[in-house]
């Protein structure tokens, strides 16, 4: 999920507009911006964006995250449509032969393993929820889909999931999450430096702040993975 529990939204939105401009100043000074040496404009390379490339559903995972009860109760406006969405998707997934996996944040009782130094974790222990709460029913979590237990934001940190899906022989990843500026940008992050070929279906994510989500899916998830619509996904694991 990620900090917002603690309701910090506008440092994060700060935060956000921040790094974007970093990643414009670092397009100027490789030439990305097309002043002189032939460089090519951001938006003439946003407009010549590859092709969505198929997948092979062997080497692929979805990996849904923190879609757990406790989650969803925190968004419950939103709840229903995306667990809707949601579904579907896990079911198009299944059908293809793509692997599934579900991720949770949970603690124990009285949280020993949030650092007093971890500001976020701060804001999640005092939170009193991701003790006792499970996967979102709902979704038909499988036997054979195995559920990632971790004590961080991003669903890799402090986890087995990397070494899983490398010895599952996986390269691909398509994510679902709740929030988007939490586990959402931790993962895709985290990923993208590991090399996974990723895909982001935007109508299975969620963010309260409507902006900043919007904002993530138009720039840093669009430089480092696939985003598709919930429509989108359904043509890829037709």
């Amino acid at each position: 999920m990620g900090d917002r529990i603690r309701g910090d939204g506008l440092s994060r939105r700060s935060f956000i507009r921040m790094a974007t401009a970093s990643a414009s100043a670092v397009a100027i000074g490789t030439g990305l911006e097309g002043c002189g040496g032939g460089g090519v404009s951001v938006a003439a390379a946003q407009t010549a964006a590859p092709a969505v490339p198929p997948i092979v559903a062997a080497s692929t995972a979805l990996v849904v995250m923190h879609y757990q009860t406790d989650v969803l109760n925190v968004v419950s406006s939103a709840a229903p449509t995306l667990l809707t969405n949601t579904r579907k998707l896990c079911d198009l997934a299944r059908a293809k032969g793509v692997h599934v996996y579900f991720a949770k944040i949970q603690f124990s009782l009285g949280y020993p393993e949030v650092s007093p130094l971890n500001k976020s974790g701060q804001g999640l222990k005092a939170s009193g929820l991701f003790i006792n709460d499970t996967i979102a029913p709902e979704l038909a979590q499988q036997a054979n889909e195995p559920l990632i237990i971790g004590h961080r934001v991003s669903v890799f940190f402090g986890t087995d999931l990397h070494a899983r899906l490398s010895a599952a022989g996986i390269d691909t990843l398509i994510l679902a999450g709740v929030e988007s500026t939490g586990v959402v940008l931790s993962t895709v992050a985290y990923a993208s430096d590991a090399d996974f070929r990723l895909y982001t279906v935007k109508d299975c994510c969620y963010d309260r702040d409507q902006v900043v989500h919007d904002h993530l899916f138009s720039t840093a998830f669009d430089t480092r993975s696939y985003v598709l619509s919930l429509a989108d996904a359904a043509v890829l694991l037709a």
